[in-house]
């Protein structure tokens, strides 16, 4: 029978699951929409001293017919937003995203970190959408579902060719990342700031190496990342840290100590965001807990549900991202005087992006003047 991952007797483990290194999840579970369910069963040939063996990442073309995505929610500040890649192989266990997997009959477990979904066509599709007669233009954000610089962009280099189009038609931007990969384009990034179509964030969960390791495996280090920090604010661009997200008797400890160490590297903005565990996270998180602090799982979720209503999660727009209640507040007075501390966050420190001098493509693809 398959688990409701809604159903609390889905979402409590006794049993501590078995660590797979180099892997955020800890198990493959089905997603919401499948309708097959697989159970392993012992057939005498299993050895406790044998390890289990490391998933492959596997990488298959995506043929989307659009490549922009419109937003709504009143709690994210852009209305239009790019995702190169489907799946992540950051692996970071507590990922939103994660859930959305389910929609391809694969499983928001291990397949999220490790059947990736690359769309080759998002420059020619996103030309397309730049030249039709009734775009307005807003500012894209890339990294908003999975992150853009993944480490599968090295060899695709979709993320790179998005911005070559976004930059050859003077189109603003912003990126948020947890990889120092995107120190690659500053090339791009550079000319595109000093013209005031783009900014950075970096996205800092931990300095705790360790932690961070067992959190997002295949993310840049901590200190890999205030390194890109400094990069991009010594090239120019506008660049800030998200403490992201705040996890209860985690990681919460560190949030002063992010922003310190982003400040210090030239980190001008700063945001946070508690830890939302949608649909099948809740188990995902649960049995990571249980595996890497099984002494303090059950004081964690506990925490986790006071934020919440008493759920894992609620999805209610205007506290889904940062949660209620003395936790919640006593976080948010914390970032606030962190932030004056620091200098983050200072007046104009958010410049509005420039869309004025946005120029779309010839529709016709610039062969119109070759006939006369």
């Amino acid at each position: 029978m398959k688990n409701d991952p809604s159903e609390p007797a889905a979402l409590h483990r006794i049993d501590a699951p078995a660590r797979i290194k180099g892997r955020g999840a800890a198990s493959n579970p089905e997603g919401r929409f499948e309708s097959r369910t697989t159970t392993r069963e012992d057939d005498g040939w299993y050895r406790d001293d044998e390890p289990e063996p490391r998933p492959d990442t596997i990488v298959t073309e995506e043929r989307a017919r659009s490549i922009i995505s419109r937003n709504d929610s009143p709690d994210i500040h852009f209305e239009q937003s790019i995702n190169p890649y489907r799946g992540c192989e950051h692996g970071c266990i507590y990922c939103y995203a994660r859930p959305t997997h389910a929609y391809l009959d694969l499983s928001p477990g291990i397949d999220f970190e490790t059947r990736l979904f690359a769309k080759p066509d998002a420059p020619k599709l996103l030309r397309e959408e730049l030249a039709k007669p009734g775009y307005v233009c807003e500012p894209i954000a890339l990294g908003t579902n999975t992150d853009p610089y993944q480490p599968i962009e090295r060899e695709w280099k979709i993320t790179r060719q998005v911005l070559e189009v976004l930059a050859e038609h003077e189109h603003p931007f912003s990126i948020v990342t947890k990889n120092a990969l995107v120190e690659r384009d500053l090339d791009i990034l550079a000319p595109m700031a000093a013209k005031g179509m783009a900014r950075a964030y970096l996205s800092i969960t931990t300095l705790d190496p360790d932690l961070a390791r067992k959190l997002e495996p295949r993310a840049s280090a901590p200190a890999r990342r205030l390194q890109a920090v400094r990069a991009l604010a010594d090239a120019g661009v506008p660049t800030g840290v998200m403490v992201a997200p705040v996890i209860p008797q985690l990681n919460d400890r560190d949030l002063e100590a992010i922003l310190e160490a982003a400040a210090q590297a030239g980190a001008k903005g700063a945001g946070w965001v508690m830890l939302r565990l949608p649909l099948e996270v809740a188990p995902l998180f649960r049995d990571w807990l249980l595996a890497h602090y099984p002494d303090r799982a059950a004081h964690v979720m506990s925490l986790v549900q006071n934020l919440r209503g008493g759920k894992d999660y609620r999805s209610e727009w205007g506290t889904r991202m940062r949660g209620t209640g003395v936790f919640a507040d006593i976080i948010e007075k914390r970032f606030e005087v962190a932030c004056r501390r620091f200098g983050l966050n200072e007046e104009g420190a958010r410049v509005k992006l420039d869309a004025s001098k946005f120029r779309p493509p010839a529709r016709d693809g610039g062969r119109q003047g070759m006939l006369f």
